[in-house]
């Protein structure tokens, strides 16, 4: 070899042979690597609340549990990912720390490692020593007997968060969960099961009141709105603390083209292609962005924490969940659940308990027993749900919901679950109208819309009857067309409903071009044209148009003769109708055949006989036959308040029969005050500027007046 070489070396590095010029920097580390957290003193928490709303309740109650002297306490703070856990233990922290005189010491449980190192680090700031902790690192000494031995000989009180221990294994397992007289314990989880915590006290948190979820965005964003805007936004977005914080972050950090908080709401419903979950993420960068802070994920966090738990099922059960609304859901309608090998129905009571321990959803308290999961949460997995699952899920949903609603409902107060259904409904027609791709998914949820409004119908309220069928309608036609049987169905129900509101002219409309689209598409004798037949003869008479409205009622009785005979309860109904406007003395004469006829056949009690009852007293009456139509009004009035109350609306028709007769006989003392009750009635169940109540208003003005003057 020839030449020359150069090197040198630095620190403790050292020289090695080359055949050229080397720079060699050596490191020498001693000791083992640190890799607990930088600091348990302070939060390890994104963006904190300005100021913390509501929960004053729970913040007394942590508050005097950091008091001068109090000791061997653990407080579980659980409830639904985003519903402010730690905002309220970081509130209850800074009290801590400054107003109680302790020392905080905060630690993430979300894992085993991240808890083992903020624990370990908790000791050390205690006062471990290095070979303690080394000794406690390298598993030659019990980790978390180190850890407590160092809190319970603490020469100053403390507060121990334990934030998001959402497994609580993880704490139990190692035995890191204990108490102590020198200090209070803090944990937050989303796992509400009490079995997890034996000894603690649980506090659960939910959505905030309108108010206060008006209040945090107001705080974020105080130029954004007032505070009307504010409430609306807040109840959009189900009031749930995360989601408030990401829109008010967004609206606070806007700089090219601020939106005001009406403009936030107006994108959240436009349904303009901006998927409402993706906006309200994009506040994330405003909190720390973080997947717990996203919509999107933090519910994720814990359906992997129960897949993990051998649970997989429950993911299965929240996506069928997502196919109905946020509004309570009656427990029933889950039993016989199941999609298969995914969710077998024997699977479907576990996987329940999974979703309420993991605060997923909740029980809710009421005469049914109901289960609500907030909206949010269901808008975020119904947006997350495989394509290739959403036909068959929105399937499920729809034949749960069809199997839980009265094929045939009668007149009166439905069974008290319908009422509940009916956001339900809607919410899987619009389910199914997005995911479903065959037809016959939609025609289900159609059909649950059907019975449900007839349900809601006959129960006596068309208010809602006809925003229930309106919204129906308008969803279901896009896509089976408004010559689809159970269109013509919804569209016949709005109809009627706009005649029992007293909006003759527009119910017309309705039913003409009901009737019009029936005859073309199915037929002069189809069950729907021969429906429509009635349906629209009900508003012709009412705006004065007698003579039309007695021929489409004899069409209609005649069709359903032919079609079902003449003791069927449908062709009995029709000649019902009929008979209520008779005005001929062989129509009226057949009427005393048709209510003995409705006896036989249906029973004195059933509604259409009833009804049929009810037309024949009022048949007489106009044929000056006041005497003999008496006692038939009467029997029709008990026995509708007999079965549906006094306020059910065509109890109060039966009292005007009543009061008609009464007056046409000259007994004006009763025939007032039926009129009186009468108009009481109408007013509270129709309204005052309802037609029908102010027609009762002029008859008992008549009266008196005929009284004073006689």
């Amino acid at each position: 070899m020839s030449g020359s070489y150069d090197a040198w070396a630095e620190g403790q590095g050292r020289i090695y042979q080359a055949s050229g010029d080397q720079h060699i920097t050596e490191h020498h580390h001693h000791g083992p690597d640190w890799t607990g957290p930088d600091s348990v003193r302070r939060p390890a928490v994104g963006r904190t609340p300005v100021v913390l709303r509501d929960r004053a309740g729970e913040m007394d109650r942590l508050r005097a549990a950091v008091e001068l002297g109090v000791g061997n306490r653990v407080y579980v703070l659980h409830g639904l990912g985003g519903c402010g856990k730690t905002a309220v233990a970081y509130a209850l922290f800074q009290h801590a720390t400054g107003q109680a005189g302790r020392i905080g010491l905060w630690v993430n449980a979300s894992d085993p490692a991240s808890l083992r190192a903020g624990m370990l680090a908790v000791a050390a700031d205690r006062g471990a020593s290095d070979g303690e902790l080394m000794g406690a690192r390298s598993g030659l000494r019990p980790a978390a007997d180190l850890v407590w031995h160092y809190l319970d000989r603490s020469d100053q009180p403390w507060l121990l968060v334990l934030d998001n221990a959402d497994a609580p294994a993880i704490l139990r397992d190692g035995g890191w969960l204990r108490t102590s007289p020198t200090g209070t314990v803090v944990v937050t989880s989303r796992q509400a099961a009490a079995h997890w915590w034996p000894g603690a006290e649980l506090l659960q948190f939910g959505v905030l009141p309108r108010e206060d979820a008006a209040l945090v965005l107001r705080d974020m964003a105080p130029h954004a709105g007032s505070v009307e805007d504010a409430g609306e936004v807040a109840d959009r977005l189900g009031r749930l603390p995360l989601a408030l914080t990401l829109a008010g972050g967004f609206l606070a950090h806007q700089v090219i083209d601020p939106w005001t908080l009406a403009d936030y709401g107006r994108r959240l419903d436009s349904g303009t292609g901006l998927d409402p979950i993706e906006l309200i993420d994009q506040g994330a960068t405003a909190v720390g962005n973080d997947s717990r802070h996203l919509l999107s994920r933090t519910w994720q966090l814990s359906l992997d924490a129960l897949t993990g738990q051998g649970l997989p099922e429950a993911g299965h059960l929240l996506r069928l969940l997502a196919c109905w609304a946020n509004d309570p859901l009656p427990l029933s309608i889950l039993s016989g659940a199941g999609l298969g090998p995914e969710l077998p129905a024997s699977r479907v009571e576990t996987a329940l308990r999974g979703l309420l321990d993991h605060s997923l959803t909740e029980l809710v308290s009421r005469e049914i027993r109901c289960l609500r999961t907030h909206g949010v949460l269901l808008g975020s997995v119904a947006r997350s749900t495989p394509t290739d699952q959403r036909e068959r899920l929105a399937a499920t949903a729809a034949r749960l919901l069809l199997a839980a609603l009265p094929e045939v409902p009668d007149r009166g107060a439905q069974e008290p679950h319908v009422s509940l259904l009916a956001p339900h409904v809607i919410a899987i027609l619009r389910r199914t109208v997005d995911w479903a791709s065959s037809q016959s998914t939609v025609e289900v949820a159609a059909e649950c819309a059907r019975r449900l409004v007839a349900a809601v119908h006959l129960s006596g309220d068309y208010s809602s009857a006809y925003t229930l069928s309106s919204e129906a309608v308008e969803l279901a036609t896009p896509r089976l067309g408004k010559d689809n049987v159970l269109v013509i169905g919804l569209r016949q129900r709005v109809g009627h409903a706009l005649f029992r509101l007293g909006r003759f002219q527009d119910s017309e409309a309705v039913h003409r071009q009901v009737l019009e689209d029936c005859e073309r598409t199915l037929g002069p004798e189809a069950p729907e044209t021969l429906e429509a037949y009635i349906k629209l003869a009900s508003p012709l008479f009412n705006l004065g148009d007698e003579g039309d409205a007695v021929s489409l009622l004899r069409r209609a009785v005649e069709g359903r003769n032919r079609l079902f005979g003449p003791d069927h309860p449908l062709t009995l109904l029709a000649q019902s109708s009929l008979l209520e406007l008779a005005t001929r003395p062989d129509d009226i004469a057949a009427g005393s055949h048709l209510v003995m006829d409705c006896y036989r056949v249906l029973g004195e009690n059933h509604s259409v006989t009833l009804g049929a009852e009810l037309s024949y007293a009022r048949a007489l009456r106009l044929a000056g036959r006041a005497m003999d139509a008496l006692p038939h009004a009467r029997a029709a009035f008990a026995g509708y308040v007999q079965r549906f109350g006094h306020e059910y609306p065509i109890a109060l028709n039966a009292r005007l029969n009543v009061s008609r007769a009464l007056a046409a006989l000259g007994q004006y003392a009763e025939a007032i005050e039926h009129a009186e009750e009468l108009i009481e009635g109408r007013a509270r169940v129709l309204g005052l500027e309802h037609p029908w109540t102010i027609q009762a208003q002029e008859d008992l003005d008549q009266y008196r007046r005929t009284q004073g003057g006689s």
